[in-house]
């Protein structure tokens, strides 16, 4: 039996958790305006799950943000990378 190993790199990168957070809406609430269920929600947050690009524009439009907010194929920039210089001085 081949055992899955949790190292490898993921398939895609979601801000979707931060996202969620910043506007104080649930999985449940999230998942009702994208209209899935919303263990989906939870299975892309974690990255269990690779979203059609048909959900992924519903759920990037439903939070008010474009596509490529939401999900990537790279590594985020951290938002402190992106709020602060490398002098911790704000932008």
């Amino acid at each position: 039996m081949t055992k899955h190993v949790q190292d490898e790199q993921p398939q895609f990168y979601t801000r979707l958790p931060v996202l969620r957070a910043e506007r104080g809406i649930s999985r449940k609430e999230l998942a009702e305006l994208a209209g899935v269920h919303y263990q989906t929600i939870g299975y892309l947050e974690r990255g269990e799950y690779s979203p059609s690009l048909v959900l992924a524009l519903r759920i990037a439009a439903a939070l008010g943000v474009p596509l490529d907010a939401v999900f990537s194929l790279t590594p985020f920039v951290s938002m402190a990378d992106q709020l602060y210089n490398t002098e911790g001085e704000r932008r």
